[in-house]
């Protein structure tokens, strides 16, 4: 053989070892537990991320999260800069004038600035009924540019949560105006395009969505480079599929749910390769009763404290949770800013319960199961997360239970979306909800007790429901700390003694995450992670 000959040969087998060795070090993307993969995370998530549209509320919120931003920031030291670097308040209350970063840009280039921010919020206030939950779409009277890097927020008046209400998930988050369909986002979007430090690259509907790292990100480009969130039924299916790498990463979603039980999460910890990482207490899951549902045995004070007292929340805790979720007596924990107000303290006791239904005439006739009255009997439907083991696991103990007391719960699983559906239309008796969380709480889920897209059917059938109205409207626009101590108070008091929002548990939001990832920590919400802090060792 000659030289050339051999020389030629020599890079012919020095280069197939070189795309070998390059191969494998980028894996196959079947499994996301190989060494390859170590700059990618795959998460499980028991729904589609579904429409991405910032401005309107089917999508994901942890996708959300990553890809849109807001003008500040909720922190547990408080309302930080973000989009805006700086901001002003009138004397009056009645303006905000936002001074903005000059270094960002959208995915698609598009300059971030005072324009692209009017054009987004007014896309969201000329669609304002799908917004009335958020008050700060009632009171936002006009968006104007200044200049190029500074808007102005004028309300009708005064009102203390708008920065609070800025920095939330939705709706008031920024995408590209190229994005918009005919010049509105009510409609839809033509693309997801935000200023995050997460792009979305590609989407499978009901398969995966994969979103990889913006490296032009202003606050500098993530260390995981790529994320994949992968749909999975909750429970064995997504267990099998952590035990086999082909995901790495779980956490409690925007539902509340965990895609796999207590005792699952501890036998991947115990082989070393994963790790559980739980926040501080987050939000109340509660069992949401209708008020207004004449028709139903749950328009009753008394059949909804008897539910109440019902509940074995210690076991609920104990068995179902593992411990990780602490007994509720009240809609908010006490942590919750102006929540703790001294509410009276419901018991679990059956035979307190079932006194309370014999005093409102709910009686049990010769030979019945069943207590009846005015001849219908007391059965409800209790409607229920059907991807959330635990939700189920609770139904079944609470029907159990309040049959003891001739009380029928009839189970219904259904997807969370129809469950939303109903809370607003009015078409449930008893359905599992949660609160809005701890950076939301207590005015946002309490400005959804008077909002038709929310809690209205809870509330309106209490015989203080236009009393209690008044009041979430005079909290929310008083500027003395002291008169809002006393209204939240009144508030609280009046939903508590009606029994229209029944505790269970204070929940956290849980990682599972492999061994080597470091930099996991939780931001003042229980629906967003901070991905972009964190990175493999």
């Amino acid at each position: 053989m000659g030289r050339n000959k051999i020389v030629v040969l020599l890079a012919f087998v020095l280069a197939i070892a070189m795309l070998a060795g390059c191969s494998g070090n980028k894996g196959n993307g079947g499994s996301a537990g190989t060494e390859a993969e170590v700059r990618e995370l795959v998460y499980a998530t028991a729904k589609d991320i579904n429409d991405m549209n910032p401005h309107l509320y089917p999508g994901s919120m942890p996708a959300q999260g990553i890809i849109y931003e807001s003008l500040v920031e909720n922190t547990p030291e408080g309302i930080k800069p973000l989009l805006a670097e700086s901001w002003d308040i009138s004397e009056d209350g009645k303006s905000y004038t936002f001074h903005l970063r000059k270094d960002v840009k959208f995915h698609d280039g598009e300059p971030f600035n005072a324009e692209a921010v009017k054009q987004n919020i007014d896309a969201v206030q000329r669609n304002g009924s799908k917004h009335a939950w958020i008050k700060l779409s009632t009171k936002l009277a006009e968006v104007s540019a200044v200049d190029e890097f500074t808007v102005k927020l004028t309300l009708t008046e005064t009102y203390y949560p708008t920065l609070l209400e800025l920095s939330m998930t939705r709706p008031y988050v920024f995408i590209s105006p190229k994005d918009f369909l005919n010049g509105e986002t009510k409609d839809g979007v033509t693309g997801y395009h935000g200023t995050g430090p997460y792009r979305l690259e590609e989407h499978v509907t009901e398969q995966y969505a994969s979103f990889e790292a913006n490296e032009d990100y202003w606050g500098g480009a993530p260390a995981v480079k790529k994320l994949t969130a992968k749909v999975l039924p909750a429970g064995e299916t997504t267990l099998l599929a952590l035990q086999k790498g082909e995901v790495n990463f779980v956490f409690t979603d925007d539902r509340g749910t965990d895609s796999i039980d207590v005792d699952a999460m501890q036998r991947l910890a115990d082989t070393g390769d994963y790790r559980i990482v739980r926040s501080e207490p987050m939000n109340t899951k509660m069992i949401v009763a209708n008020s207004s549902q004449t028709a139903s045995p749950v328009s009753e004070k008394a059949v909804r404290e008897a539910i109440w007292q019902s509940i074995d929340r210690e076991t609920i805790s104990r068995t179902i949770f593992g411990g990780t979720e602490t007994p509720a007596d009240a809609l908010f924990s006490s942590n919750v800013n102006y929540a703790d107000v001294g509410l009276e303290k419901r018991e679990y006791d059956p035979e307190a319960a079932a006194k309370l239904l014999e005093e409102a005439g709910w009686t049990t006739a010769s030979g019945a199961e069943i207590r009846s009255k005015d001849g219908r009997q007391l059965t409800m439907k209790l409607y229920y997360d059907v991807n959330s083991s635990s939700q189920k696991t609770q139904a079944e103990l609470l029907q159990s239970e309040v049959l003891k007391i001739g009380m029928k719960l009839d189970l219904v699983g259904e997807e969370s979306s129809a469950i939303a559906g109903r809370r607003s239309s009015g078409d449930y008796d008893l359905l599992f909800n949660q609160t809005w969380g701890l950076a939301y709480d207590p005015q946002s889920t309490i400005t959804a007790f008077a909002s038709d897209n929310a809690y209205l059917h809870t509330t309106s059938g209490i015989p203080r429901a236009e009393e209690l109205y008044a009041k979430i409207e005079q909290v929310m626009v008083s500027t003395d700390e002291e008169t809002r101590k006393g209204l939240y108070k009144d508030i609280l008091t009046i939903v508590h003694e009606e029994a229209v929002f029944i505790p269970l548990t204070n929940g956290s939001v849980t990682i599972v995450a492999p061994s080597d990832l470091v930099g996991i920590s939780f931001k003042q919400t229980q629906f967003e992670l901070p991905f972009e802090r964190m990175s493999f060792q």
